[in-house]
């Protein structure tokens, strides 16, 4: 009697990681470089500057701060999907330390507060807000604390999160787990931005270590892996 085997079966893929930082990546950057020029070179003001300042730009430049919040919050989208999808792939490669945990709580939470800035930023764009400089700049402190410390605080947790099983799986190539370990530790010290306004200077560090980490990361992080009889473990992260 002859017995015929069953091939097993292919399990669907996830969406892609490297392409899905990309996207979130250059929304991201969109949002910054569009808002800058609408504003005719003025950047997002600083909540550490003058309530002058403040109130004079958001007065004077709504449509900015508008594109601005809906540029932020579309590119939250992508960055939750990135967090929930990477932390599946390293549940079907074997990871079954917090590491892939951590990844997706910290980019869900990320992507959070990306999207709570984005939302306090359109807040910014409308005129009836304008008439009252106590709420405008209370506004501002919202969206910097979750924009800034908050969502670099814990997108230092999802780099983290990706790269220690990274390294101690052999994963990721280990120049690049160690650099997202460096990354991950400036994320996390930007709390002190809460306290020190000198310490500011670590967010836009972290921020912009941290994209180029994920792109990377995205791409190089593997949909199998080798068990111990030769055989390849399937990723099962759709």
């Amino acid at each position: 009697m002859t017995t015929v085997e069953r091939a097993p079966r292919q399990a669907q893929s996830g969406p892609p990681l490297g392409i899905l930082a990309v996207v979130f990546t250059v929304l991201f950057l969109a949002g910054i470089v569009v808002s800058t020029v609408m504003a005719g070179g003025e950047t997002f003001p600083s909540p550490f500057g003058s309530s002058a300042e403040i109130l004079a730009y958001f007065h004077d430049h709504q449509n900015a701060v508008q594109v601005s919040g809906f540029l932020q919050f579309a590119a939250s989208v992508p960055m939750a999907i990135y967090a929930a999808t990477a932390s599946a792939r390293l549940h079907s490669l074997g990871v079954r330390a917090p590491g892939a945990t951590i990844a997706l709580v910290g980019g869900a939470l990320a992507a959070a507060m990306l999207a709570l800035s984005a939302m306090f930023s359109w807040v910014l764009s409308r005129p009836e807000v304008l008439a009252e400089s106590a709420v405008v700049r209370a506004l501002q402190d919202l969206a910097f604390a979750t924009g800034g410390t908050g969502h670099v605080v814990f997108l230092g947790l999802l780099v983290a999160g990706i790269a220690v099983p990274g390294l101690l799986a052999g994963l990721l190539p280990r120049p690049l787990a160690f650099a997202g370990l460096a990354i991950a530790l400036v994320a996390e010290l930007s709390t002190l931005t809460l306290l020190v306004s000198d310490a500011a200077i670590s967010l836009p560090i972290a921020r912009f270590t941290a994209l180029a980490w994920l792109v990377t990361a995205g791409f190089l992080l593997p949909r199998t892996r080798a068990n111990k009889s030769g055989s390849r473990t399937k990723d099962t992260d759709a």
